[in-house]
């Protein structure tokens, strides 16, 4: 049965919802939570609760459940993720294959069309996630 997600209202409802899709595995929830978010507030909403765990969960949910419906919904998450704190420490910890799940993100950005990004704006990003 998939969690149930409604819109945080601050960083504590935010990383309640969070921890229970992580717990769960949930990337369908957390596709539906990253959908009604808005990637502008992911900085303020994880404060300083950003892990690897929680950046890769982020990740699959975009690459399964949203980059394909909406691909600049995807960038932007992928734009505002990386302003996050913590998120240089997180991205230095991530093993070969973790980074590697992120660069297949990018791939399938980078074949997908939006009117939010361009192939330049994604270039710019994959150096900020070093790839």
């Amino acid at each position: 049965e998939k969690l149930r997600v409604w819109e945080p209202s601050n960083a504590y409802d935010f990383g309640q919802i969070v921890n229970a899709v992580n717990a769960n595995k949930d990337k369908a929830a957390c596709a539906d939570l990253l959908t009604i978010t808005d990637p502008k507030t992911l900085p303020v909403l994880l404060s300083n609760k950003l892990e690897g765990e929680i950046l890769l969960i982020f990740i699959q949910s975009l690459e399964h459940y949203v980059a394909g419906k909406d691909p600049g919904l995807a960038y932007q998450h992928l734009f505002y993720l990386s302003k996050a704190e913590r998120f240089k420490v997180v991205l230095a910890l991530l093993s070969k294959n973790e980074k590697e799940e992120v660069k297949q993100l990018f791939d399938l950005l980078s074949e997908s069309q939006s009117d939010q990004y361009s192939l330049e704006d994604l270039e710019s990003l994959k150096k900020v996630y070093e790839l």
